[in-house]
């Protein structure tokens, strides 16, 4: 991917303008509410101006693919209790506890060298990596996980619970990281055999961790919603991406 320049103003302008007319039309879809389709709009403002079309794009395909997955067995599911509310349909919330890393990411990878860049591009790559391996994870595992334990115990829990596990829930995490990982490939957002084998495993590894939070901290503390839980996920998944790809990608990857 070649070098980001740091974001004029100019494309600050560009990029808010471009978003005024496609919010108008994504409206109509119904895959946030009208709140979440805002701060969506602001959220592809950001990427666009910071990583160009390519950042764009990978998160709009994130969204697509999260969508999609969250209607598999949705009718299933919501005979069981276990489907998102409001149909599915995401808001604000849903959109920053699962893009604010990324996005912050996105802002700070510009103004660091073209080393510098690729490096926080996998960190960025790792955070949505990790949240569509979350996303897979729980919307096929509450619909056709088999045997769901906690994760701290081995306990027999309900589907949905949160710290749950099942043998397919946890294939459909590694599916979602891996799909995650590609498009970021294909969009020339990391390069490599070696990165998407690094950003899979961090996806994989931050949704573990993600579940055992959930079956630790968010059982005993009411503050920590799903959002902020997603939020720590996607920040596990970003620093881990980090820290390890100077031990796994010395060559290809110098630090900045």
């Amino acid at each position: 991917m070649p070098p980001l320049p740091p974001p004029t103003p100019a494309l600050w302008l560009i990029a808010l303008l471009l978003h005024a007319p496609l919010l108008l039309l994504a409206r109509r879809l119904p895959l946030l509410t009208p709140a979440g389709w805002c701060h969506a709009a602001l959220l592809g403002t950001v990427l666009w101006a910071s990583l160009g079309w390519r950042g764009w794009l990978a998160v709009v395909l994130y969204l697509l693919l999260g969508s999609l997955v969250t209607r598999l067995g949705l009718r299933q599911k919501q005979i069981l209790g276990l489907a998102e509310g409001r149909g599915g349909r995401r808001g604000p919330e849903n959109v920053w506890g699962s893009a604010l890393v990324g996005a912050l990411l996105a802002l700070a990878a510009p103004l660091l060298t073209a080393s510098g860049q690729a490096w926080l591009l996998l960190g960025f790559a790792a955070s949505f990596a990790a949240k569509l391996a979350d996303t897979f994870g729980s919307e096929i595992g509450k619909r056709w996980g088999r045997h769901a334990v906690l994760i701290t115990t081995g306990r027999p829990v309900p589907p949905g619970t949160e710290g749950a596990i099942s043998a397919e829930g946890t294939a459909a995490s590694l599916l979602g990281s891996l799909l995650m990982t590609l498009v970021m490939a294909a969009l020339g957002l990391i390069e490599g055999g070696a990165a998407i084998l690094l950003v899979s495993v961090v996806g994989l590894v931050a949704t573990l961790l993600e579940s055992l939070i959930g079956a630790t901290l968010q059982r005993r503390l009411a503050w920590l919603t799903n959002e902020m839980v997603n939020g720590l996920q996607t920040l596990l998944a970003a620093v881990l991406a980090l820290l390890l790809a100077p031990l796994f990608l010395p060559a290809a990857l110098p630090l900045p």
